[in-house]
């Protein structure tokens, strides 16, 4: 059996690096990934102006080592990116002795499937708005 996640969708906010009391770097960033909402006959739902309607959910991305400092330098909000890694589920008690569940992708790979707007405003390149209807 095997724990194996592939999301695709674009990043919430810019990456955020911490360190562990072992010195151990982790980066984490929101993405967030959407498919076409369905009525009950199955057809995708339009709104008054003709655009599909979309379900978007979001998901806490955490990246370690070499993937970590990759993603700290390179990526920025709003990038496309595909992420590769495993789902992470986590149980505590908070202070006020409620237990509590979290859920996050840890990420093996992070594929970059657009430039950061910084990187494309250098270069003069613009995002393909076309780009936009491919559903994730």
């Amino acid at each position: 059996m095997q724990n194996l996640v592939i999301l695709a969708g674009n990043v919430g906010a810019t990456p955020e690096v911490r360190t562990t009391q072992g010195g151990t770097k982790i980066t984490n960033f929101s993405l967030a990934t959407s498919r076409p909402k369905r009525d009950q006959d199955g057809k995708t739902m339009k709104d008054g102006e003709g655009r599909r309607v979309e379900d978007t959910e979001w998901h806490r991305i955490t990246c370690f080592n070499g993937v970590g400092k990759t993603v700290a330098q390179y990526v920025e909000k709003g990038q496309k990116v595909m992420v590769r890694g495993r789902i992470h589920y986590t149980r505590w008690t908070d202070d006020q002795n409620i237990e509590r569940y979290g859920v996050e992708i840890i990420a093996d790979e992070v594929t970059f499937l657009s430039y950061g707007k910084n990187r494309q405003e250098r270069q003069g390149a613009t995002q393909d708005d076309e780009a936009d209807d491919v559903p994730f």
